[in-house]
């Protein structure tokens, strides 16, 4: 029986001196011996990856899907917000990383500079690798006047690092989440606003895991809440 080798391997065995058998010839005459001859150095062995089967990743790996946002999930909300580079901005976006948010509006003369404290103060008091995976966002509820340039002037001027998020938006999407915070606004007559001061921890799916009311209190108990957050693994959305 013959055998069938692939042409690569062919090549390669040629190459190492073995060549496929002959098909057998009549006899011939003996011939006369010859001399011996000197021992030819072995040749080299062929080359093993000729026809080695190489296994290959799959192109096609299934990631683990999104776990779905509960009912719970201010994420749920599909409203588009503006922040104060002008970028478009879905609160779903900040998924997979404990949330620390607040509303206020940057005209504010006496309360928010003070809840603004109160939020750097509680940053200040996270661990370094809970802190670096922390997002902090301020949303506005002055929807006539913070523009993204308003906004971007209060980072320079509150000294807000890239950890923070400023965020604006239309009227009735503040409405709507003011309602899911339990923050209650009102404008006077002056453009000012009486409101509540809170703030809120989300964990990395957008739930309401803590609150803290009032100004310059204790944040230990927020501290703690935003590290038990940032233990919960996010799952990996789906690509």
């Amino acid at each position: 029986m013959k055998t069938k080798f692939p042409a690569l391997c062919l090549a390669a065995l040629a190459a190492a001196g073995f060549s496929r058998a002959a098909a057998p010839t009549a006899p011939t005459a003996p011939t006369a011996p010859t001399a011996p001859t000197a021992p030819t150095a072995p040749a080299a062995p062929a080359a093993a990856a000729c026809c080695a089967v190489v296994e290959t990743k799959s192109c096609c790996d299934e990631l683990p899907a999104a776990a779905p946002l509960t009912t719970r999930s201010l994420y749920q909300l599909d409203a588009t917000w503006t922040d104060d580079a002008g970028r478009p901005v879905k609160l779903a976006s900040l998924r997979g990383q404990p949330v620390v948010i607040a509303m206020f509006f940057a005209s504010c003369e006496y309360a928010c500079p003070v809840l603004v404290h109160d939020l750097q103060r509680l940053r200040a008091a996270l661990p370094a690798s809970v802190r670096a995976k922390t997002r902090m966002v301020l949303v506005s509820f002055d929807t006539a006047r913070d523009t993204p340039a308003v906004l971007a002037a209060y980072r320079e001027r509150a000294a807000l690092d890239e950890a923070w998020t400023l965020l604006r938006g239309d009227s009735a999407d503040v409405q709507d989440l003011a309602m899911l915070l339990g923050v209650k606004f009102k404008q006077d007559a002056r453009g000012q606003f009486a409101h509540s001061n809170l703030f809120t921890v989300l964990n990395p799916g957008g739930e309401v895991v803590h609150q803290h009311p009032g100004l310059q209190g204790d944040v230990s108990e927020a501290a703690r809440a935003v590290v038990t957050a940032a233990k919960i693994t996010p799952v990996t959305a789906a690509k």
